[in-house]
């Protein structure tokens, strides 16, 4: 059992800390993994279980103005990584085949290291959202589709800022952070009680357009035999894409075609029975 025991510690200490990105092991919460994994953690357990329980006998919060507030804040956020990552990586030397990391403690890469650490910061403030739901008692927009999404970014996005900070995943945040603008900008386009934009629906299109181009991003390392980036990234990527574009067009078919092929059935309906009428008063 000791000598069990001090291989995992071993083990856990080569990952930890041999195989890490030497540039990130400071960065805060990265060192190690526990504090993200608590947070995690927390987070599944406060909206499934404790939040629900605690809102029970509440009336719902109004957070009106703190969800505008939030809104912007990721709109800023957002935009900001975006315009990072154009100006230090799609403008200067990314490779959408083959972008391995630089470790060098170049400044650029330092800069580039900072800023997906940044976007990991992002990816734990998104999980205000399911918080937000939980107080304001909308637990029927707390899907397993939202929640998974959510705490797997935020697992996902701590082991890209510890091992792989830059590279070929830079892509995935800057389409991303993108995707997350125009998302943002559409919540708080409705905070402010004017009639839902049209464009409601083509946020999901655009999300679903998102996962197509990292699926394909992610095959084209998968066929780079000479690509020095880790390929086991491909074998926890592509499966991952597949399987959001899954839960994302089964959201999609259930919240616009089959209510759209609904609605046209019911006035079809509606239609024939007046008819009906029509020619029984005849």
């Amino acid at each position: 059992m000791a000598t069990l025991l001090r291989r995992f510690y071993h083990g856990y200490r080569y990952i930890n800390d041999e195989l890490s990105d030497p540039r990130t092991q400071d960065f805060w919460l990265i060192g190690s993994p526990w504090v993200m994994l608590s947070i995690v953690a927390m987070y599944l357990y406060f909206v499934q279980d404790l939040g629900p329980k605690l809102m029970a006998t509440k009336r719902p919060f109004n957070l009106h103005r703190v969800m505008q507030i939030y809104n912007v804040v990721q709109i800023v956020l957002c935009a900001y990584l975006l315009y990072k990552a154009m100006t230090l990586s799609w403008m200067v030397d990314f490779n959408f085949f083959c972008h391995v990391v630089d470790y060098s403690p170049e400044p650029r890469q330092i800069e580039i290291a900072k800023t997906v650490w940044l976007y990991f910061m992002v990816k734990l403030l998104d999980l205000l959202d399911t918080v937000f739901f939980v107080l304001r008692k909308k637990e029927n927009q707390i899907s397993f589709l939202h929640v998974y999404h959510h705490a797997g970014m935020a697992f996902g996005t701590w082991n890209a800022v510890k091992f792989l900070a830059g590279g070929h995943l830079i892509f995935l945040g800057t389409i991303n952070s993108f995707v997350h603008v125009v998302m943002y900008s559409y919540y708080l386009a409705t905070s402010f009680r004017m009639s839902r934009p049209w464009w409601k629906k083509h946020i999901t299109q655009l999300q679903l357009f998102q996962f197509f181009l990292l699926l394909v991003h992610d095959l084209t390392l998968a066929w780079q035999a000479d690509c020095h980036f880790p390929k086991w990234t491909v074998v926890v990527l592509i499966p991952q894409n597949v399987f959001m574009m899954v839960l994302f067009g089964d959201f999609y078919y259930k919240c616009y075609i089959r209510k759209s092929q609904a609605k046209v059935s019911q006035n079809g309906v509606t239609a024939e029975a007046a008819n009906g009428k029509l020619k029984h008063s005849q």
